[in-house]
């Protein structure tokens, strides 16, 4: 690094911008500074030096005391003094581009020691300025010999000084988005937590209602009003609605370990089994499937899931004697196309818009006489979602709903 002594007390150290303080934070919200180099800022450098023909191509930013150089393209030094630099002069200039063709004819740089002891003789220097005006450094070049650029040149340097301005804004945008991945994250985090402890608190009264709501109806048998009769039926099915809500949304929120699982090959006839062992287990329900592979490369946990949660929802919207549930599988190197078909209720046209949001319910009892809870299809959505896919519905009322998606298979 070049050193300050008595031999340049001649030269004009560069005077700091009226925005000094706002430029420095400017500078410093890049995270740029004392950086290690990097091959889409050097590839730069070099081609500007081979642009200009000249031995020497930076891109440097000016910090509090010091020209950082975060591309040094020819020399083997990092930084140096703020108070020597060409590019403390080159910030300063209303011009878009300084180019000093002989510096030793520059009562500026008299007694450099850029100029005296590194041959820094010409240089061309563009500023970095950022979208809110503030100019965090530049793209130069520099030669050990008087010399002037052409307007080729002159272009390609304002050129790339905008090229590495979006490449200082895209690392910028990027830490945005991975601090508020972070945030997001953590947010999650204390949901799952929150949804589980309301859940243990929660699960306990509720059984302790149901179980007394029992008690007390075997208890007075033939003592109780009909009305105190339905009473005990409102307060029995309020209890259950509120512990599906509870189960529905632990199970969106423990979602997110379903899709951490590893992907697998699954032999088709074994998964519909098992989903049918855990799914059918009432009268007049079939489970059909077709595929096109007899092995498959899924997710099978959250694929299992995702299967589950609609075949349950095909078998309690579906008021008809006899219940069909169809499961298609095509499947190709990298894609597992998916349809799952009832010959259910359907859905009314309005509401299959808003079917996948969460807490959307449609306003209808299953066969059991229970109002939904607007999650398991909201779950659904965010597994296929998480596993690459995308996933939609059609349905006609009285005739049936179809589930359509997709997932990678790697």
């Amino acid at each position: 690094m070049p050193s300050v002594d008595n031999h340049n007390q001649r030269m004009i150290p560069p005077e700091l911008p009226k925005d000094e303080a706002l430029r420095q934070k400017a500078v410093e919200k890049y995270q740029l500074l004392d950086t290690i180099p990097e091959e889409s800022y050097d590839n730069i450098t070099a081609m500007m030096a081979y642009i200009c023909d000249v031995p020497i191509s930076l891109i440097t930013l000016l910090d509090q005391d010091r020209n950082f150089l975060k591309s040094h393209h020819g020399v083997d030094i990092s930084e140096s003094p703020r108070e020597i630099s060409f590019c403390g002069h080159a910030i300063n200039a209303e011009e878009d581009i300084t180019v000093i063709e002989d510096a030793r004819e520059d009562e500026r740089f008299q007694g450099n020691p850029l100029v005296t002891d590194f041959q820094a003789i010409f240089y061309a220097g563009v500023p970095l300025v950022d979208p809110s005006g503030f100019k965090l450094g530049t793209i130069c070049v520099y030669d050990h010999k008087p010399r002037k650029l052409n307007q080729e040149q002159i272009r390609a340097l304002k050129a790339m000084s905008k090229q590495v301005v979006n490449l200082f804004d895209q690392r910028y945008k990027n830490f945005q988005l991975m601090s508020l991945q972070e945030q997001l994250m953590g947010r999650n985090e204390e949901l799952k937590k929150f949804a589980a402890t309301v859940s243990h608190d929660l699960k306990s009264p509720l059984a302790n209602i149901s179980a007394l709501t029992d008690m007390i109806e075997n208890e007075s048998q033939g003592k109780l009003s009909e009305e105190a009769h339905l009473y005990l039926t409102h307060l029995r099915s309020s209890s259950n609605q509120l512990r599906r809500y509870i189960d529905g949304m632990l199970e969106f929120y423990k979602s997110d370990e379903l899709v951490g699982r590893k992907v697998e090959k699954v032999v088709v006839e074994d998964l519909m089994r098992e989903l049918e062992e855990m799914g059918f287990n009432e009268p007049n329900a079939l489970l059909k499937f077709e595929s096109n592979k007899k092995q498959v490369r899924l997710n099978k946990a959250a694929i299992m899931q995702i299967l589950l949660n609609l075949v349950v929802n095909g078998l309690k919207y579906n008021s008809k004697r006899d219940r069909l549930i169809t499961i298609k599988i095509n499947a190709n190197k990298t894609m597992n196309h998916f349809e799952v078909s009832d010959n259910g209720d359907g859905m009314p046209e309005q509401f299959m818009k808003k079917a996948f949001d969460l807490f959307s319910i449609e306003g209808r009892k299953d066969r059991k006489g229970e109002l939904g809870t607007g999650i398991g299809l909201a779950t659904v959505k965010k597994l296929v979602e998480s596993l690459g896919g995308t996933i939609s519905v059609e349905s006609k009322p009285n005739v049936g709903t179809t589930f359509t998606f997709d997932t990678f298979n790697a």
